[in-house]
């Protein structure tokens, strides 16, 4: 069972900054790469980040040169910096984990519950 618990969301003005985290606990599986997603009311679910085991990162092009995404392998956790938000960036975000089980080699994608971010004046 593989289960993610986000933090970090809230209401902050626009050109603020929030930092979102997600927090993986696995057993006998290993992680191939972690994110965020995220969907606002009406949209459809976009990737925002990504990050690989490796450290590799894909960012949309929205957020490029505002967020960052980070992890800390020692404990299946990744961040999620964003600075300068604007009100486009409203929207419920997803902490996503591609995960691989070690005994059977399949790998899944699990989801968090979402954390709201609302940036508004």
């Amino acid at each position: 069972q593989v289960q993610l618990l986000e933090s970090g969301g809230g209401l902050v003005q626009p050109g603020g900054s929030l930092r979102l985290s997600c927090a993986a606990s696995t057993r006998f599986r290993s992680i191939n790469a972690m994110g965020w997603f995220r969907q606002a009311p009406g949209n459809q679910r976009e990737m925002v980040a990504t990050i690989t085991s490796g450290g590799s990162t894909n960012y949309t092009d929205s957020v490029k040169g505002r967020f960052t995404v980070s992890r800390d392998i020692t404990q299946n956790t990744v961040y999620l910096q964003m600075n300068s938000l604007t009100p486009e960036d409203t929207a419920v975000y997803y902490c996503n984990a591609n995960v691989r089980n070690v005994w059977t080699g399949r790998s899944d994608d699990y989801w968090g519950q979402g954390t709201q971010v609302t940036v508004s004046s």
